[in-house]
């Protein structure tokens, strides 16, 4: 098919890329990320122009954090953006010139670890990236499923505990609530709160004070041994794990892909995520147990996986 380009819309930067059909990145550009819908819009066309510069392009993907179409045409919820009902592909086809394909942004990550990274040789994953939020894909069959409406796999908005904590989305008790970014320094400050003494070597990597604690100093103190930071990762990972295991009773596939800005701790993470998984998974010591394995392309991932959709007629049942 040629190549093709992949936008991945950052919340401060909008990245675009030429990719091979072996999943190489051949440029990039980036640009600023504008405040307003109509400014995104622009700034997508110049991200765009500025990668394809000397190349032949086919077609263009754009990953998009919110609720995409069946057609892979109109955004119809974007949380971080004011976009409501966006005729994102038509817009940006009016700009370009080219064939645009619009992809939720953390399907757009799954396909490219599928294709290109972790998921090589599975036909059957489900991944889930473990960032600020919690997001996921399903590729089943070797099809990536996105559902009747296009909205499947937003695995953050389970509601894992009734009544518990409020989540962006208006809903309570969603997964992303206990088992991201957020949750595990919410964790940290607690507990560094509530017995101080145990995390004198994370209070010290920050301001002194809980408020201060950012994620990088839970993993630079839980490294260090420290027991606050050590048990602030344990609590992520037995949500984490338990979520998957619930998936696993309803997808049963034969790898779990975690990606997103925690995986990037290796072990220190997936480790206390595989023992919880097999903790809750069900009938656990007697069937197959799918492996958890950590991603392979980090941040490359959404924009490979939208250049490499872009080729793709209709890929998704």
């Amino acid at each position: 098919m040629g190549l093709t380009i992949g936008v991945d819309i950052g919340g401060t930067k909008i990245a675009a890329g030429v990719v091979d059909e072996e999943g190489n990145i051949l440029s990039t550009h980036t640009v600023p990320t504008p405040g307003t819908p109509e400014g995104i819009v622009d700034a997508i066309a110049s991200a765009v122009e500025g990668a394809r510069a000397g190349h032949d392009i086919v077609g263009v993907g754009i990953g998009a954090a919110g609720y995409v179409n069946r057609q892979r045409s109109t955004v119809y919820f974007a949380p971080n953006i004011d976009w409501r009902q966006e005729p994102l592909k038509e817009k940006v086809e009016a700009r370009v010139g080219l064939p645009v394909v619009v992809e939720n942004d953390a399907n757009a990550a799954a396909w490219g670890e599928y294709k290109f990274g972790a998921g090589k040789g599975h036909r059957n994953v489900i991944c889930i990236t473990l960032g600020t939020g919690l997001g996921g894909g399903i590729i089943i069959g070797n099809k990536l499923r996105r559902g009747h409406f296009g909205v499947a796999a937003e695995f953050g908005h389970i509601r894992m505990v009734p009544d518990g904590l409020l989540c962006g989305c208006g809903s309570q008790g969603c997964w992303e609530q206990y088992a991201s970014g957020r949750a595990l320094v919410r964790y940290a400050k607690q507990r560094a709160n509530a017995t101080p003494e145990r995390a004198e070597v994370l209070l010290a990597l920050g301001d002194g004070t809980p408020d201060g604690i950012e994620g990088k100093h839970i993993s630079m103190a839980a490294r260090q041994g420290c027991p606050v930071a050590v048990d602030s990762y344990r609590e992520l990972a037995r949500w984490a794990g338990a979520g998957l295991a619930d998936l696993a009773s309803l997808f049963d596939p034969s790898a779990f892909i975690v990606g997103g800005g925690l995986s990037d701790e290796g072990d220190l993470v997936l480790d206390p995520i595989r023992k919880s998984y097999k903790r809750w998974l069900v009938g656990g010591n007697w069937r197959p147990v799918a492996d958890v394995i950590a991603a392979q392309l980090g941040n490359k991932a959404g924009l490979v996986g939208a250049a490499d959709l872009a080729r793709e007629p209709d890929p998704i049942m």
